[in-house]
């Protein structure tokens, strides 16, 4: 399986290197997200030295009003060693003050993505129609990261070429999400767990890991009707292509 959304970091975690082994036991790979300076190079660092870790570096909506000048620059510089550009995106929910500045820092890094034609995560929260009109500006694909819209806005930005990244809210009580789940194809989904955040039933209220990618797999394949080596095999296509990996 391919977990296309974590956040491996020592300081997240206690015991990394732990579950950086298991990981390599059972076969997970991961595309581990840089979200400011200091996680993106621990990102870029951890790929070159596990084969199993992929690197995706951007600059998240949260940081805009303090964000390095040379954050461009950094990506750049980097780009030959990540597979994709995120997590990107824009979200309102903590405040609106800086929506212009969220706007501008997004569109530079999907320019840049369109430059090198690399695949963008992109982080939505309270902002979905804003982040589908700027994404339908450029040539880009790439993964809606912890998708929680309609099944409207699903087809639309499907449509586009993204893929929906279902992580472990799928599994939650009351989740609205299992309908548009059951409602869209299999060949638009990747899995994901954000981790350290967002462990599904049964860890819920757990510091989340990959290794519980598994709970997430089994959810889906039940609301789909299909088995879950079917759904593990072809997530992991998608994210395979996707991502080119």
């Amino acid at each position: 399986m391919i977990d296309t959304h974590c956040h491996l970091f020592d300081s997240e975690y206690d015991n990394l290197d732990d579950i950086l082994d298991k990981l390599n036991e059972e076969g997970i790979k991961c595309i581990v997200n840089g979200c400011d300076m200091l996680s993106n190079t621990d990102t870029i660092n951890l790929s070159l030295k596990y084969p199993f870790i992929y690197a995706s570096i951007g600059f998240h909506p949260s940081i805009v009003d303090n964000i390095s000048e040379d954050y461009i620059e950094f990506i750049e510089e980097n780009i030959d060693n990540v597979v994709a550009i995120g997590e990107i995106g824009l979200d309102y929910y903590w405040t609106k003050d800086n929506k212009e500045k969220q706007k501008e820092v997004f569109e530079n890094q999907l320019k840049l993505a369109e430059k090198y034609n690399k695949p963008v995560i992109v982080h939505t929260r309270d902002s979905i129609a804003d982040t589908y009109d700027i994404l339908k500006k450029y040539n880009v694909k790439g993964v809606i990261h912890a998708f929680s819209g309609s099944l409207e806005m699903a087809n639309k930005f499907i449509e586009l070429g993204f893929k929906l990244g279902i992580g472990g809210v799928i599994t939650f009580k009351n989740c609205k999400l299992r309908d548009v789940v059951k409602d869209i194809d299999i060949k638009n989904i990747v899995l994901e767990t954000d981790s350290p955040y967002l462990s599904p039933e049964p860890v819920r209220g757990k510091v989340n890991t990959p290794l519980n990618l598994k709970y997430i797999a089994f959810y889906v394949a039940n609301l789909k009707g299909i088995t879950y080596d079917e759904v593990c095999s072809i997530t992991t296509y998608n994210a395979s292509n996707l991502f080119d990996l």
